[in-house]
């Protein structure tokens, strides 16, 4: 306490004792790429030795993305790629014949995981556009992210569906991914793992594909070809036909990535609680399959999302989750099930200041003020339902939520409600004939 000793008017800043929760990011994506074979660069040794790092007394210790040399044994351009057991490279400068110079790569080994923040980013270490199938699913998939709106995303390789645990398990540990994508994957228990990683962590969402053949009978979930029922996953339909700079001509890619950088799109311009939906799809300029509004009609309803060619424009025409909430009503479309994780994870890491803290009315006073600030912005930004911030939601957390069983247990409980806002899927006018009586 300070001491005054001269008469006059005296200003003190003191604490608030608000804890500001702020809203965590919901658009960066992970991408898994199926790399198993590529030889655009042959090489005559597969041995490496790090470039910077040579005089290291132990060149294991060397970091896998260091510059490295790598002897080949044809022309090797900025660009190519070589893969070997473990490690895959990317030529990162022009260099002449293969015997007449090294050529300078990044390598990024099987299951290691990078932050690209643009497609220069990728290419620097995955290497550009190949003839390698699951290299170019890969690089178009995240081409179509950021072409689309996306900014951040993570991503890795592996050289077998069978391998995505590996992929996955370092995916748990990058907290920011909230959407999940394996470009290209198809076989059911390979998808099944993605979608039990989506579940168990709770914050981040998975965008699936389909085969690209596939009869429209088949995309029953649950069936052959679809995993089952599911409201952390959503499935789009069909492949979309894109530039390939390889073949310089048209090329059916899986939507998946695209789709990333559409979701990453509508929650940078419009917010999270919009449903990712009658959105174009930037870099599509046809689609393997022409779905009708009737064809669409079955396939809605089970919650497989078409994509539709709607007067010359490539669009997202549909918002559902697998299954389209048959296991979980709450959660029939894509925005509120990603609008819930958001508020559930943004809530989590901006109370954490509360562990350990007295089990008081005090700190169930300050949990209410906190959530509910943080609401009342979500309400004022449109994201929930309600003239009035009441109606939009409710948090409870006092004595009745925190009874003396409760506390010896070391608990606070909160119950907090709220109210999301359903998309306008089906926009219905009712227009009818009126009759205008002539003046005399």
């Amino acid at each position: 306490m300070p001491t005054y000793l001269s008469p006059g008017v005296y200003v003190e800043e003191v604490a608030s004792g608000l804890a500001p929760i702020t809203g965590v990011g919901t658009s960066t994506a992970g991408f898994i790429g199926i790399i198993s074979l590529a030889v655009p660069a042959p090489i005559s040794s597969t041995k490496t030795k790090p470039k910077k790092d040579a005089d290291a007394e132990d060149p294991a210790s060397a970091s896998s993305t260091a510059p490295s040399t790598v002897e080949t044994s044809t022309l090797a351009k900025k660009g190519d790629f070589i893969i070997g057991d473990d490690q895959y490279s990317v030529v990162s400068q022009d260099q002449k014949k293969a015997e007449d110079a090294l050529a300078t790569t990044k390598s990024v080994k099987v299951g290691e995981v990078q932050l690209c923040t643009n497609f220069s980013e990728f290419k620097k270490y995955f290497g550009d556009f190949s003839t390698d199938s699951g290299h170019n699913t890969l690089a178009h998939a995240v081409y179509g992210f950021f072409r689309n709106g996306g900014t951040r995303c993570f991503v890795t390789w592996v050289k077998a569906e069978k391998d995505i645990d590996l992929a996955l398990e370092k995916f748990e540990a990058i907290d920011e991914i909230a959407i999940v994508a394996a470009p290209g994957v198809t076989a059911k228990s390979t998808l099944a793992k993605i979608d039990i990683h989506c579940r168990l962590l709770g914050d981040r969402f998975a965008i699936l594909d389909t085969e690209e053949e596939i009869a429209l009978d088949q995309l029953q979930p649950g069936g052959a070809k679809i995993l089952g029922n599911s409201d952390y996953a959503a499935v789009y339909f069909p492949w979309i036909q894109v530039f390939d700079p390889i073949s310089n001509a048209p090329k059916f890619m899986p939507p998946s990535g695209y789709i990333a950088g559409i979701y990453a799109r509508v929650d940078n311009q419009r917010g999270v609680h919009k449903a990712p939906a009658n959105e174009p799809i930037l870099g599509a300029t046809g689609l393997k399959q022409e779905i009708s509004k009737i064809k669409q009609e079955p396939l809605n309803e089970v919650g497989i999302n078409c994509i539709r060619n709607l007067n010359g424009n490539i669009r997202v025409w549909g918002a559902r989750t697998l299954g389209a909430g048959k296991d979980n009503p709450d959660f029939k479309y894509v925005n509120i099930r990603r609008q819930f994780n958001y508020i559930r994870e943004s809530i989590d890491e901006g109370t954490q200041w509360t562990v350990f803290e007295p089990n008081t009315p005090e700190l169930w006073a300050r949990i209410r003020r906190n959530i509910s600030a943080f609401l009342t912005n979500e309400w004022r930004k449109g994201a929930l339902f309600g003239t009035t911030a009441q109606e939009a939601f409710f948090v409870k957390c006092d004595a009745e939520t925190n009874p003396i069983d409760v506390r010896k247990l070391g608990q606070v409980v909160t119950e907090i409600g709220v109210s999301v806002i359903e998309p306008a899927e089906f926009v219905i006018f009712r227009i009818t004939q009126i009759v205008t009586e002539e003046k005399a």
